[in-house]
């Protein structure tokens, strides 16, 4: 294993335990491409996340800037980190849209400048650019025999990333941020300050999240036709890293208060039996 390909797929097994269960079970050319890809997307995530809230925003937009100024490098064929140099090598093989991973960096730079939502329609539009690419990305690695593809892995995306949303509610609200809708948040009577300062034993608060979770589950069901679309020696990842977010968010739903305190994470068996429900072809949402 060259030295790149090492630090990618030790980032993705480190940062990505509930994805990197489906991304073994792809064959070698497809696993390193993803894991070169899922580097690619966790870098700026992290210099947004990781910069502290006593970062100054101006310092932390330049090292998105770098990123961004990396990335073009990479596809012009001249990479200077080994995630990108993991990264050039999978642009070899697979036609991963640069607009893709340039989308996704503009959506985590948002993130310096906006830490709340009005309506769902805004947060979707936030969601199109940090999780849908994400989609786009992946499907140009998995392959795909289905036009459909593209719709419902906007469906899968958009299932995964308001998992996060809802299981990450006290860690987000730790940083000053509110990813829920405030128009819902207005509906169960759920105030900014109870986020914020993590009252969250309420009836209320548990209301919100049920529904909440239901929205996201809907879009769990509607991605069911998604594997059977992509490549065969892709379709057990796509069931298995979907089965485990819908299994996360399963007990987010069950225990919002918990989920609110402490990140969710699932048990070994219940990761077994997501591995085992995709190998054997089982739906996300029966």
């Amino acid at each position: 294993m060259t030295g790149s390909r090492a630090v990618v797929r030790a980032l993705a097994h480190r940062r990505g335990a509930n994805f990197s269960l489906g991304f073994r079970l792809l064959p070698p050319d497809k696993r390193r491409a993803v894991y070169a890809a899922y580097a690619a997307c966790r870098i700026p995530d992290d210099i947004v996340d990781e910069a502290g809230p006593e970062a100054e925003t101006g310092a932390v937009a330049r090292r998105l800037d770098a990123w961004t100024a990396e990335l073009k490098a990479t596809y012009a064929g001249a990479p200077g980190l080994p995630e990108t140099v993991a990264l050039a090598e999978a642009l070899a093989h697979f036609p991963i849209p640069r607009s893709a991973l340039l989308g996704l960096v503009e959506g985590c730079r948002m993130d310096l400048d906006r830490r709340r939502y009005d309506t769902f329609a805004e947060l979707e539009r936030y969601c199109e650019l940090v999780a849908v690419t994400i989609s786009e990305i992946s499907l140009a690695i998995f392959g795909v025999c289905d036009d459909r593809a593209v719709g419902h892995g906007r469906d899968l995306a958009m299932a995964l990333q308001l998992t996060n949303v809802c299981r990450d509610v006290g860690e987000d609200a730790g940083r000053g941020r509110i990813y829920l809708p405030l128009d819902e948040l207005a509906r169960f009577a759920v105030t900014e300050d109870e986020i914020i300062s993590g009252r969250a034993d309420s009836d209320r608060y548990a209301a919100l999240m049920a529904f909440e979770c239901a929205r996201a589950r809907n879009f769990f069901r509607a991605a069911n036709p998604l594997p059977s679309m992509l490549a065969a020696d892709a379709r057990p990842a796509v069931r298995v890293m979907g089965g485990v977010y819908r299994r996360v968010l399963d007990r987010v739903a069950a225990e919002p208060e918990a989920a609110y305190h402490r990140r969710i994470e699932l048990p070994a068996w219940q990761r077994v039996a997501a591995v085992l429900a995709g190998l054997a072809g089982r739906p996300f949402v029966g």
